[in-house]
């Protein structure tokens, strides 16, 4: 069992998120948080990001990598691509 809420997760991931948000900027891309369910981070990669080979690098060892090392180690990182719905 997860020992936080959907809820009690939404703060600490827009602060890890707004930590990653200056070297994605750098690269002329962005990240758009659109939930959070079950401790699964639900995001989507804009600007250049969106179509770069290495975005699910980016994904896993900078973003996933440090909300599993500030927020818990079970939290895990979904992109959802442009076009895909999510119902959350």
């Amino acid at each position: 069992m997860f020992p936080f809420s959907d809820e009690e997760l939404q703060t600490p991931v827009e602060i890890v998120i707004s930590k990653v948000r200056p070297t994605l900027t750098l690269d002329g891309g962005d990240i758009t948080l659109l939930g959070i369910k079950d401790a699964k981070v639900y995001v989507r990669l804009e600007g250049a990001c969106k179509g770069c080979p290495s975005s699910s690098n980016t994904l896993k060892y900078a973003i996933e990598s440090r909300l599993k090392e500030e927020i818990h180690p079970d939290i895990a990182i979904v992109n959802v691509p442009h076009g895909a719905e999510i119902n959350l």
